[in-house]
């Protein structure tokens, strides 16, 4: 199926294509976004290698199956990929659901591994840097969606996959799932509109600080009131 004939009614365009995406907006900050996302990504799975194989040994020590755990997200301009993550739970957990659409993950969730409840939140992502590589994913960017999801979106939370996913997001680091899941897509729409190579620069600054409970910024003049009934003070 047409990856846009999942939003009933609106038309097949190319996303990218709308003038208040970031491409359109700053083409020359884009293009260095991207070339700085594969430079990182490469550097990074180098010098990480060791770290990642001693990941992926202890996962497959403590339970049965892979290391890497497989599934299918909507990427930029409705493509679906293959994001790639430290497994951190049972093998064939079944997926659950909240109300409103997003994952349900309980606070002492029999699904999740001892191992898996140290590395989820941050740790597990880490293998989303070959995604990144491939040009599927950013280092920056709003974090992608199961296909699931995709056929809740309106046309204009759409505008969401005008650019590339992130491995963080500015909806990770104010708050990620404690967010509804609606309310997190206003937030990457805020993002989309406000883009430039200084927010992802905050916003890594950001998720560098959150294991060390430190809010380098707020981001107040970019969100708004979005999350006056969900902050964590």
């Amino acid at each position: 199926m047409n990856a846009h004939a999942a939003v009933a009614g609106t038309p097949d365009r190319d996303i990218r294509a709308d003038a208040r995406a970031p491409e359109q907006r700053k083409p020359r900050q884009f293009s260095l976004k991207r070339a700085i996302d594969r430079s990182a990504a490469a550097v990074t799975i180098a010098c990480g290698a060791p770290f990642g194989a001693l990941v992926a040994a202890a996962i497959r020590l403590e339970s049965p199956g892979g290391a890497l755990y497989r599934q299918k997200r909507v990427g930029q301009n409705g493509a679906h990929f293959d994001v790639y993550k430290f497994r951190t739970m049972v093998e064939h957990a079944p997926v659950q659901f909240n109300a409103d659409g997003s994952t349900f993950i309980g606070k002492r969730d029999a699904r999740i591994t001892k191992l898996g409840a140290l590395l989820r939140g941050g740790l597990d992502e880490l293998p989303q840097l070959l995604n990144v590589l491939r040009g599927e994913m950013s280092l920056v960017g709003p974090r992608p969606d199961m296909v699931e999801h995709e056929s809740m979106y309106t046309w204009e939370e759409r505008r969401k996959l005008c650019v590339p996913p992130g491995i963080t997001s500015l909806a990770a680091v104010l708050g990620r799932n404690r967010i509804p899941w609606k309310t997190r897509i206003q937030i990457d729409l805020r993002y989309v509109d406000a883009w430039s190579l200084a927010l992802d620069l905050k916003i890594v600054i950001a998720t560098l600080c959150l294991p060390l409970g430190i809010r380098p910024f707020r981001f107040d003049s970019i969100i708004g009131d979005l999350l006056d009934d969900h902050r964590a003070d």
